[in-house]
């Protein structure tokens, strides 16, 4: 998804009136980040303070301020698949914050956790923001989690966020903007194909089709052939009824039970829980039990 014009769209998609997930976890960390910050202190005091997929740190970087001017002890540690961004918050962060320590990874979530863990035998908190654990389903984001606590010790903590299930309107209007942002996010996708790997996908043969099951709390983008058609990629020939669909994305809304429920199945026990003012998303702390 996540080429140049892959990122300016999704730049648009959180911009978009529709899509409230973003402005819902910024008004948690405006609002609730400096009694984040105090249940981090009281509890742990020194502690290394991992976040996952940080990108720019602009939600975190409310979280950082209140833990730097309240004194606590903590090492900041991006994790990023982007060189270029931890580069970034190396430089940008100590300007702002003078004299907080900085330790930039970059990989994959679960290597680059693994490795974090070993670079101090102070306490962890993990940030997962940004509903990042709705791009798994159920099943996936349980095994994403226990080897989470895998990497973890007992008195540890995690921070993670959750788009929670909402009227079912709102959820579907965010993922099918009026302006059309999702729906070219998705057709870039095939054009990347087309351009990269040599395939022939027409975009104007395909449309943009969301569906939001209230039920489950599953959120899919789906990709509709308008006709029946022939794509050639490399040696294939993938042939497509009318109707036939290509499954794009996942965005998994859950309630705070079945956040309770998998928070115990993977080994943590839920010890603070904070929303925003329409209760549309949660922030919630999980101590390794």
């Amino acid at each position: 998804f996540y080429n140049q014009t892959g990122d300016k769209l999704f730049q648009e998609i959180m911009g978009s009136e529709e899509y409230y997930v973003t402005r819902c976890e910024a008004e948690i960390f405006q609002t609730h980040a400096r009694e984040i910050a105090t249940v981090l202190k009281n509890d742990l005091n020194e502690f290394d303070l991992i976040e996952l997929g940080a990108g720019d740190a602009s939600k975190t970087i409310h979280l950082l301020e209140k833990l730097h001017n309240m004194g606590c002890h903590f090492q900041y540690v991006p994790i990023d698949i982007s060189a270029s961004m931890i580069r970034y918050l190396e430089q940008m962060l100590p300007e702002m914050l003078p004299g907080m320590v900085i330790k930039g990874l970059t990989g994959e979530y679960l290597d680059m956790l693994y490795k974090a863990a070993k670079l101090s035998t102070r306490k962890k908190v993990v940030m997962f923001l940004g509903s990042n654990i709705g791009n798994m389903n159920s099943a996936e984001a349980l095994i994403f989690l226990k080897k989470v606590r895998a990497a973890l010790d007992i008195g540890d903590r995690m921070l993670i966020g959750f788009d929670l299930k909402k009227d079912p309107a709102t959820i579907l209007a965010a993922y099918n903007d009026a302006s059309g942002f999702t729906r070219e996010f998705n057709l870039n996708l095939l054009m990347r194909i087309n351009r990269e790997l040599g395939a022939d996908f027409d975009i104007h043969q395909f449309e943009h089709f969301p569906t939001y099951d209230p039920i489950s709390g599953s959120c899919r983008s789906f990709l509709v052939s308008k006709q029946q058609q022939k794509v050639h990629l490399a040696d294939e020939v993938l042939d497509f009824k009318e109707g036939e669909i290509i499954d794009m994305e996942l965005s998994q809304k859950y309630d705070l039970h079945e956040i309770n429920s998998m928070a115990e199945s993977c080994g943590f026990l839920t010890s603070g829980v904070f929303m925003d003012s329409r209760e549309w998303f949660v922030d919630t702390i999980w101590e390794c039990v």
